[in-house]
């Protein structure tokens, strides 16, 4: 496809204006496309104020839909993913203290609702993944397919070598629960994969699609044509990083083609976000906002994200500043779909408050990981947010958690630690935090254990 139609393409499927045959139809469910980034700094792409790197179809997402300024995410990648899939705190099921890493024995519960199970309920029969899973993989029970997809193309692991696609030295390859063997760039195969899903969908039902990229993490590996554009970025991982992000955009602007192709592109509620902050040692900016990926600070939580949705309202490149994050996806995504929720969600529909209906209540937002040593925790509430370091929900800790208070609105950049001037808020948020802590299950362990002596499974084929 040419560049220019492409464009073109692209710039009718951002536009408000729905066709008379379609404003005549009885409404019907909306498509729903859920684009997720890997590592991508909130200031790295345009619509966020970056300069340096190309993101022309993500900032016409946010532009002509809603660009959400304070959405929230996991420190790292799997709980953010669990916590999409299920609306519930990762913690609850064991999912939020680390990753899964290659060697884990653990995964995503089957006594969890997903989205796309609770979205078959309410017939979406099309539920496609295409992209990097990374919710356990020792066993099948925990793979996409036993899930509630349909189909899956993508790899179980996180960090694939983008050209060979192997992680651990063995190929991570797979379409639906086959390892298959394909030449590409992996951002391009899931880009294209993801556009085929979209084009042969049939009109008449809704479909879902979820595609979470690898990219941008590491490992730091580019496209000649796409490093090329990048002649001033001297340092290799920067300059890699940078053609990474280029190529993710240039595989959504495909995915959004596909969409804008189809007679119901207007009824396609598009949500983009990343997992997670970026890393800034290799130059990825997390905009004001002070820490990077593995931090419970704004740097490594607070995250670029847009969603657009004409059917649905959600156009007019507005900006909503409230706190909304991963675990209010699926509440989100169930209303649009007029689907029954589960009881047990922790998240919100923030459709409504996107729309001006009513207001965003206030809760209290949690975050926690002890990927290694170390254990980090913090709480929201209004503008106030507390951060533990060390221990914190240890009846006897061996050394007392040091804990720090910012106030957002003043101090986004959280330069300034108020703990000592406010031990009464301080205080307060202890209080939740610690309550949060009783929900805590066991689960995923240390980032680092079981690795000594792994070997890989031939081509990642899982057997039980």
């Amino acid at each position: 496809m040419k560049l220019h139609h492409l464009s073109f393409l692209i710039l009718c499927f951002l536009t408000t204006a729905t066709s008379s045959i379609a404003a005549a139809e009885a409404p019907r469910k909306p498509n729903i496309l859920i684009l997720l980034a890997d590592d991508l700094g909130y200031g790295d792409v345009g619509f966020n104020g970056g300069k340096t790197i190309s993101t022309p179809n993500l900032d016409r997402l946010a532009a002509s839909g809603v660009n959400l300024t304070d959405f929230r995410a996991c420190p790292m990648c799997s709980p953010t993913r669990a916590g999409l899939l299920t609306g519930r705190w990762p913690s609850r099921f064991g999912m939020m203290r680390a990753v899964v890493p290659p060697w884990s024995s653990y995964g995503l519960p089957q006594s969890e609702n997903t989205m796309p199970e609770l979205l078959a309920s309410a017939g979406y029969e099309e539920r496609g993944m295409a992209g990097k899973w990374h919710l356990g993989h020792a066993r099948r029970e925990f793979l996409p397919l036993a899930h509630g997809f349909t189909r899956f193309y993508g790899h179980y692991n996180g960090a694939i070598n983008y050209f060979t696609h192997e992680r651990d030295n063995e190929r991570d390859w797979h379409h639906d629960d086959r390892s298959v063997r394909e030449e590409g760039y992996s951002t391009d195969l899931l880009g294209a994969e993801a556009a085929r899903f979209i084009g042969a969908a049939p009109s008449r039902k809704p479909w879902f699609l979820y595609v979470p990229f690898n990219a941008p993490h590491s490992p730091f590996q580019a496209k000649p044509e796409d490093l090329a554009k990048y002649p001033q970025l001297k340092i290799p991982d920067r300059r890699a990083y940078a053609a990474m992000v280029d190529s993710m955009d240039q595989a959504i602007g495909k995915i959004l083609a596909a969409v804008a192709a189809r007679s119901d592109a207007d009824n396609t509620l598009v949500l983009f976000f990343s997992d997670n902050g970026g890393v800034s040692k290799v130059g990825s900016s997390n905009g004001l906002f002070r820490g990077d990926k593995l931090t419970v600070y704004e740097g490594g939580t607070r995250v670029c994200a847009a969603i657009h949705w004409p059917n649905g309202g959600l156009t007019g490149g507005k900006q909503f500043s409230g706190r909304i994050g991963y675990i209010d996806v699926l509440p989100t995504v169930l209303a649009a779909a007029n689907a029954k929720a589960p009881k047990d969600l922790d998240g919100i529909n923030f459709l409504p408050v996107l729309r001006g209906e009513k207001p965003l209540r206030e809760r209290p937002w949690f975050t926690y990981m002890h990927q290694n040593k170390d254990a980090h925790a913090s709480v929201h509430l209004g503008n106030w947010k507390l951060v533990a370091h060390g221990d914190f929900f240890a009846e006897k800790p061996a050394t007392p958690p040091k804990l720090e208070l910012y106030d957002l609105s003043a101090d986004p950049a959280e330069t300034t630690d108020l703990a000592a001037k406010n031990p009464k808020m301080v205080a307060q948020l202890s209080k939740r935090l610690r309550e949060f802590g009783t929900w805590q299950k066991p689960g995923v362990t240390a980032y680092d254990e079981g690795r000594e002596g792994f070997k890989a499974p031939k081509d990642w084929t899982i057997t039980n």
